[in-house]
């Protein structure tokens, strides 16, 4: 019975040659049950603006220590996080790891969306990839987090979970960009079928931030990657 099981997995990741491929392949294992409409806890908040800058090279569960004491103290705000003293906040922090430069680009980006936008909601509506990327600390990773769960905007997000996903199933692509568009592309290019899989109306924003979460919980159980060792 677990050949034919293992048999069966090879065959279905076989078959996937596209970005859409895998989303049904992932969706048909229901890994996002107790998960809120768009993965992300806080979808849409400035607390995920800060947390997507906390998870760098970290843990979520360190992240989550990080943010409570952010909340203890009553600190969760852009314009008090824009004028905190840099040894407070990295104390804070400290969970997450390298706490001088996480303080340093929090601290920093909050005064420059109050300098550029006024304001966090401004900042959702309009900003862009590249303001983003040239802010100190935002890498293509954090800058497609901000844009895909904190202002709601249709960017799909590459992270290590990702790429590791990809090499099990022998893509191989030559950088972030070409893999954002592989995903992007297949999605977009399937939307009608996408939505009429799921049964309600769904935004290619929502899809995104779902699949993203598909991906992670699937790549984060043990028996899903020794079934693609087999491959």
């Amino acid at each position: 019975m677990i050949e034919k099981i293992e048999l069966y997995q090879r065959l279905l990741l076989n078959n996937i040659t596209s970005s859409y491929d895998l989303l049904i392949f992932l969706k048909e294992k229901n890994l996002l049950q107790n998960s809120s409409s768009h993965w992300w806890e806080g979808y849409g908040t400035f607390e995920v603006l800060i947390t997507a800058i906390l998870t760098q090279n970290t843990k979520w569960q360190n992240v989550e220590k990080s943010i409570e004491n952010i909340k203890k103290y009553d600190l969760l705000n852009m314009k008090k996080l824009s004028n905190i003293d840099l040894s407070i906040l990295s104390e804070l922090i400290s969970s997450s790891g390298f706490k001088n430069q996480k303080s340093k680009r929090i601290k920093n980006i909050c005064q420059n969306i109050i300098k550029d936008f006024e304001n966090f909601e401004n900042f959702t509506l309009n900003v862009s990839r590249s303001w983003l990327l040239n802010q100190k600390g935002i890498g293509n990773e954090t800058c497609d987090s901000i844009l895909c769960y904190a202002c709601k905007k249709d960017h799909f997000v590459i992270d290590t979970y990702t790429n590791r996903l990809l090499k099990k199933i022998s893509f191989e692509f030559d950088n972030y960009d070409d893999i954002k568009e592989w995903f992007e592309y297949g999605i977009n290019e399937n939307f009608s079928k996408i939505e009429k899989s799921y049964g309600f109306d769904i935004t290619i924003n929502q899809i995104y931030c779902r699949f993203h979460g598909k991906i992670i919980e699937f790549m984060k159980n043990s028996k899903n990657i020794e079934f693609m060792e087999l491959k």
